[in-house]
């Protein structure tokens, strides 16, 4: 069995000279707009209910939004948009089911614009209630206790002003919000997209380089939470090739849940997104939203494992809910494609971590077989799940063993937006740790060595960064 060292020395020219021809000479001035995508989120300035059995009652300083069929119960928000710059490019309603049991429901309401904006919060009574006169903006189906839902508004929604929205429903089981009483963490949401043109100029001389590729990504992502509308919005802002490490939504991998939780938020980068699949996203049958969702970007004939070169990097994304024994069809594979690979740095990722300090989800043994193939084949990085946190781990062989020369670091990269899990025991060699924070891990791959940096929400300090060489 020949080692990737011999395949390293036999592409190192090659690779050079496809950095040289990389770089190109730019002779011009160059003064050029470009588009810099961020979002802004707004609560309610005004919020309340209405109810037809109580027609003279004003519901405006309650916690409560009430949506009902029998007897009637009607809400409405207003929100003002203001210092939005750029041209507003979506627009979406989150809000946040009550935590008690009548909260539950089959029909969530339908949405609707309506012109009034001029209605009071703790004067508006079911008697003098605004008309709602706009454009139906869509329809929640069954929505439970205590979780996010969202509707995209943003026919209405389009730039800076004032915007009332009602909810309403025929159903007689009716469904609960929370208020913006309620708290700045349930209070209903007004997430504003927008691109804010800015001008670059470029030297009248200068080196003007392609750039090294960049890979970035994270697992555990999708639910009825928001943190998944977080970290896509720091994708937004991140050029580069989309990975995932498993448990792309919640809780069952479902189509519905595909289309109604991932595609919102982190499905705005599917073409570019190179998806692996976790144990919820097999909780439906053979995995089928998940395959379906994907398509051909989730590999080959729905197995789950496949490979992708990225400059000098060769990058593998495989499957931890099937076999990976020794002698299995995906370890054969993994290593038949790692001996055909004349790229010089490599990079693996699926969902269960072989090493982790997670309280959830202990180490998973049954990884071995695939850390081992890429220890032998020189591998220096694996990226996993599972754990709803962040860990980074020092080079370390297949036993769990420090090693500077040979070994992989790995990386658990399980905050893309479900809620997060606790640190139970710390293994060896774990250099870095956090629970508290959503964020992305990024890669920028070098020629022979690679940057990671783990990035942040907005509103969130933690940072963890690096460097090493491929071996």
């Amino acid at each position: 069995m020949s080692s990737r060292r011999a395949r390293t020395a036999r592409v190192t020219g090659a690779v050079a000279g496809a950095v040289a021809v990389a770089a190109a000479t730019v002779v011009a001035v160059a003064t050029a707009p470009t588009a810099a995508a961020a979002t802004t989120t707004f609560t309610p300035v005004a919020d309340t209910s209405v109810d037809n059995s109580a027609t003279s009652t004003n519901y405006g300083t309650t916690g409560q939004l009430g949506v009902d069929g029998s007897p009637v119960k009607r809400t409405f928000l207003r929100f003002t948009v203001s210092g939005v710059t750029g041209q507003v490019t979506g627009a979406k309603l989150r809000v946040h089911t009550d935590d008690v049991s009548g909260s539950n429901s089959p029909a969530g309401g339908t949405f609707r614009a309506l012109s009034s904006t001029s209605w009071s919060e703790t004067g508006t009574t079911w008697a003098n209630q605004p008309t709602i006169d706009g454009a139906t903006l869509g329809t929640l189906g069954a929505v439970s206790r205590n979780a996010w839902y969202e509707v995209n508004v943003g026919a209405v929604v389009t730039g800076n002003g004032t915007f009332s929205i009602a909810i309403s429903s025929t159903n007689s089981d009716g469904a609960d919000y929370d208020s913006r009483e309620s708290g700045s963490a349930t209070a209903p949401q007004l997430v504003v997209s927008t691109d804010t043109p800015t001008t670059t100029t470029l030297p009248t001389t200068t080196t003007q380089p392609s750039g090294d590729p960049v890979l970035v990504g994270a697992g555990d992502i999708s639910n009825s939470g928001s943190g998944d509308t977080a970290t896509a919005a720091l994708l937004d802002n991140i050029p580069g090739t989309v990975y995932t490490t498993g448990d792309n939504v919640y809780n069952d991998g479902t189509t519905t849940e595909f289309n109604n939780y991932y595609n919102p938020t982190w499905g705005r980068h599917k073409a570019r997104t190179k998806p692996a699949p976790g144990n919820h996203d097999y909780n439906t049958s053979g995995a089928s939203g998940y395959y379906n969702y994907f398509g051909a970007q989730a590999g080959p004939s729905g197995r789950g494992y496949y490979s992708y070169d990225l400059g000098t990097w060769h990058v593998v994304s495989l499957n931890s809910e099937i076999s990976m024994s020794t002698g299995s069809a995906q370890e054969q594979w993994l290593r038949s494609d790692l001996a055909a690979s004349s790229k010089p740095c490599t990079l693996a990722y699926w969902h269960k971590p072989r090493f982790t300090s997670g309280a959830d989800h202990a180490p998973s043994t049954a990884t071995g077989p695939l850390v081992q193939a890429l220890y032998d084949y020189n591998a220096e990085v694996i990226v996993t799940g599972h754990n709803h946190h962040y860990e980074r781990f020092a080079p370390m062989n297949p036993s769990g063993s420090a090693d500077s020369s040979r070994g992989i670091r790995h990386f658990v990269a399980g905050m893309g937006g479900a809620g997060f899990y606790n640190f139970g025991t710390i293994q060896p060699n774990s250099e870095a740790r956090n629970n508290n924070t959503f964020g992305v891990l990024k890669f920028t791959l070098h020629a022979n060595s690679y940057d990671w940096e783990f990035v942040p929400q907005a509103g969130k300090t933690y940072n963890d960064s690096g460097s090493n060489a491929c071996h």
